[in-house]
C-alpha cells in the first residue's frame, strides 16, 4: 500500500485521537453500523482531499467499512494531525498522503497520488480536486460519477464551473446543508476560530476590539464567540442585508479601512481575495493580531504586508511578527491559513459529526442517483438533513413534538381561514 505520512510511530497517540472522536460522533457511527451490513459503496473507489484530523478519519473508516476504496489526502497543509494520518495508515488501512506543513509542490503532489487509482467519486474540501481533474487530469473525468463538496469556497467554484458549463460531474453541495452550515459554519468555526486565537497567542479576548470580516454563518459565529468572551465586535460586510443583521445583532458595522485603525484582533471569514491589503496594515494599532479563518489564506494580503516591512520573525508557534517600516507590529496567525485547523484542532467532534454524516449519505444518494443528475451542482436532499437532524437530536436526549392530523390539515388547507 502506497502512502506519505510523517511518521509512523505516531500511530498509537493518533488511534485514540480517533476513538476519543469517535464517541462524539453518533450519527455517523449509526450510519457506519448500517454500511458495514449494507455494504452500499462496495467496489466504488473514492478519492478524498479533506483535513487530515481524528473526525475525519472516522469519515474515512465509515466508507471503507461501506465497502469503498478509499485513498485520503489534506485539503490545508497546515491541518494534518500527523498522528491520525498514521494510525489510518496501520490500523485501518487505508491510503493516506498527507504532512502538516507540507510546501505546495508535495501538497500537490499528494492530490495527485490520491487519484492514482482513477476515483469514481471525489469528495473536496475546496474544489482543489475537481480543479485538477478539470485541468491537468481530464483523462480521469471517464471514471467520475460523482463528487461532493465541503466548504463554502469549494461550493463558489464549483458554482461558477456549472454556471459556464465546464463542470463535467455532478457535486453534492454538503456545504449547503442546514445541518452543515447552519451547525458546523455557525457553532464549530465560532468556536474553534477563538480557540485557534487563544492557543497561538495567549491573549485575552474580553476587552478587545474584534474585527470579523464577513457576517455569513462563520462570521456570526466568531462574532457571537468574540462577544460572549467580552469583546467588542466590529463587523465587516459588502452586502446590505448582512450588514443591517450585523447592526440589529448589537455589533459595530463600518468600512475595513475604519475598522483597521481601532481592531485588536482581526478574523477574516469572507471566502474572498485580499480583504485585508497593504493600506489596511499600516493603520493598525501596534501588535495587532491578524488571522484568517475563510478556507484559503488569500483573505488576507500577505504579499502586500511583506513590501511594507523591515523585518520579520516567528515570535511563538504560529505567530509570525512583521516590523513595518513605520516601526509598528502586526503578528499573523498560522501563515493566514485556516486559525482554527493550524493552531488549533479545527471544530470539535459533535459539530463534525452531521458534516461528515452528510458526507457519507451524499455519496451513497449520488450513486444511487447517477443516471438522473445532471452535471452541476446540487444541495443535500431535505429528506437527508432532516434524517441526521433527527438522529442528532435523539443523540442529545432531545424530543420534539409531530403535528396533529389536525395541524397538518390545517396548514395544507385554504379553506379553514381563521
Amino acid at each position: 500500500m502506497k502512502y506519505d505520512v510523517k511518521d509512523m510511530s505516531l500511530a498509537e497517540k493518533g488511534k485514540l485521537r480517533i476513538e476519543w472522536a469517535d464517541r462524539n460522533m453518533p450519527v455517523l457511527q449509526l450510519i457506519r453500523k448500517r454500511f458495514q451490513v449494507e455494504k452500499p459503496l462496495k467496489g466504488v473507489r473514492i478519492a478524498a482531499c479533506l483535513h487530515v484530523t481524528s473526525e475525519t478519519a472516522n469519515l474515512m473508516r465509515t466508507l471503507k467499512d461501506g465497502g469503498a476504496d478509499v485513498k485520503l489526502c489534506a485539503s490545508n497543509p497546515l491541518s494534518t494531525q500527523d498522528d491520525v494520518a498514521a494510525s489510518l495508515v496501520k490500523h485501518y488501512e487505508i491510503p493516506v498522503f498527507a504532512i502538516k506543513g507540507e510546501d505546495n509542490q508535495t501538497y500537490y503532489k499528494h492530490i495527485h497520488a490520491a487519484l492514482e487509482h482513477q476515483p469514481m467519486l471525489t469528495m473536496d474540501d475546496g474544489a482543489d480536486v475537481v480543479s485538477l481533474l478539470h485541468s491537468e487530469k481530464k483523462e480521469l473525468l471517464q471514471y467520475v460519477i460523482g463528487g461532493t463538496e465541503e466548504t463554502t469556497t469549494g461550493v463558489i467554484r464549483l458554482r461558477s464551473m456549472a454556471n459556464n458549463k465546464v463542470l463535467e460531474y455532478p457535486i453534492i453541495a454538503v456545504n449547503d446543508a442546514q445541518t452543515k452550515h447552519f451547525f458546523d459554519n455557525r457553532y464549530g468555526t465560532g468556536q474553534s476560530t477563538l480557540d485557534g486565537v487563544i492557543r497561538a497567542t495567549n491573549t485575552l479576548v474580553a476587552g478587545k476590539t474584534v474585527v470579523v470580516a464577513g457576517y455569513g454563518w462563520c462570521g456570526r459565529g466568531v462574532a457571537m464567540r468574540a462577544n460572549g468572551l467580552g469583546a467588542k465586535v466590529i463587523v465587516l460586510e459588502v452586502e446590505p442585508i448582512r450588514a443591517i443583521e450585523a447592526t440589529m445583532d448589537g455589533y459595530q458595522v463600518m468600512p475595513v479601512a475604519e475598522a483597521a485603525k481601532v481592531g485588536d484582533i482581526f478574523i477574516t471569514v469572507t471566502g474572498d481575495i485580499h480583504v485585508i491589503r497593504k493600506e489596511h496594515f499600516e493603520v493598525m494599532k501596534d501588535g495587532a493580531i491578524v488571522c484568517n479563518s475563510g478556507h484559503f489564506n488569500v483573505e488576507l494580503d500577505l504579499e502586500g504586508l511583506a513590501e511594507i516591512t523591515t523585518s520579520r520573525r516567528t515570535i511563538r508557534d504560529f505567530v509570525e511578527e512583521y516590523t513595518l517600516k513605520n516601526g509598528k507590529r502586526v503578528n499573523v496567525l498560522g501563515e493566514g491559513r485556516l486559525i482554527n485547523l493550524a493552531a488549533a484542532e479545527g471544530h470539535p467532534a459533535d459539530v463534525m459529526d452531521m458534516s461528515f454524516a452528510n458526507q457519507a449519505l451524499g455519496a451513497e444518494y449520488i450513486l444511487n442517483n447517477a443516471k438522473s443528475l445532471e452535471k452541476t451542482v446540487y444541495p443535500v436532499p431535505q429528506p437527508i438533513d432532516r434524517e441526521i437532524a433527527r438522529l442528532k437530536l435523539e443523540a442529545m436526549g432531545v424530543s420534539i413534538d409531530t403535528l396533529t392530523p389536525e395541524q397538518e390539515k390545517y396548514l395544507a388547507s385554504w379553506e379553514m381561514g381563521t
